[in-house]
């Protein structure tokens, strides 16, 4: 007799306690626009909303779908059907793809979801630009620009960077400044911070010789045409020593 995978409300008790298999594969998705991408028609997928609520998951209640959700998370389960024939159990799979409009952070996500053959996948919901710009301004609006520019060096020492801040491409290269030719700099993660104006650079510095540093020594346009603020995390290097230096810039660099 026909039934699905033993019912929609013991897959809810128990495939959902499962945890996402090692193998999962990570998906990126943006909102209010359509992603069309390939789901585990077999495991339990999981949805993460970065930085806020998943307030609520929109699909056809006549598909054999489960869903479930919790905070920044949400669990979707394509339902097996099996087929009893004396004893003879045969299981099909969902292979008819489904619409999913998924609400978080204020924004709808809609995904075209192709169910496969594959492990679980993790599908994430990034921020976009005015959700980003939004959330930044909430961090940082209250504050001068002084103390913007020291909570975001901060941020980046201490490698907790606000997911709302946007990771852009390095430059490539090592970089030598006008002021201390004996150095080099290495761009090493550079950060637009929409909404806020600003963006910031985190370089690599090493030496050849011993060597005294002072922040003022780094306002070249080598780094940035309006550098608003530098931090060096020490003021002498020895030779084969580094040292990290964060540049503020005017500007959300993108």
């Amino acid at each position: 007799m026909p039934k699905l995978a033993r019912g929609a409300a013991a897959l809810a008790g128990v495939a959902f306690m499962l945890p996402v298999s090692a193998w999962a594969q990570a998906i990126t998705a943006l909102p209010e626009q359509v992603s069309t991408i390939r789901l585990s028609n077999r495991d339990v997928n999981h949805i993460v909303c970065v930085g806020g609520e998943i307030d609520d998951v929109k699909f056809s209640a006549e598909k054999a779908i489960a869903v479930e959700r919790a905070g920044s998370d949400a669990w979707i389960k394509f339902l097996v059907k099996e087929v009893d024939d004396m004893g003879m159990v045969t299981r099909s799979y969902v292979t008819t793809p489904s619409e999913f409009f998924i609400s978080c952070n204020g924004a709808i996500y809609p995904l075209y979801a192709e169910p496969a053959d594959i492990p679980a996948q993790t599908v994430t919901l990034a921020p976009g630009r005015p959700q980003r710009a939004q959330t930044n301004d909430e961090l940082l609006g209250p504050l001068v620009e002084e103390e913007r520019a020291i909570s975001i060096t901060l941020a980046m020492l201490r490698d907790r960077v606000p997911a709302s801040f946007s990771d852009v491409a390095p430059r490539a290269g090592a970089i030598t400044i006008a002021a201390l030719p004996s150095i080099r700099l290495v761009e090493r993660r550079r950060l637009a911070i929409e909404g806020a104006g600003l963006s910031a650079s985190e370089y690599r510095l090493e030496s050849d010789s011993e060597t005294a540093l002072e922040e003022r020594q780094f306002l070249d346009r080598a780094l940035g045409a309006d550098i608003f603020a530098v931090t060096i995390d020490r003021l002498q290097v020895k030779p084969g020593e580094g040292a990290r230096v964060i540049v503020i810039r005017r500007g959300d660099g993108e």
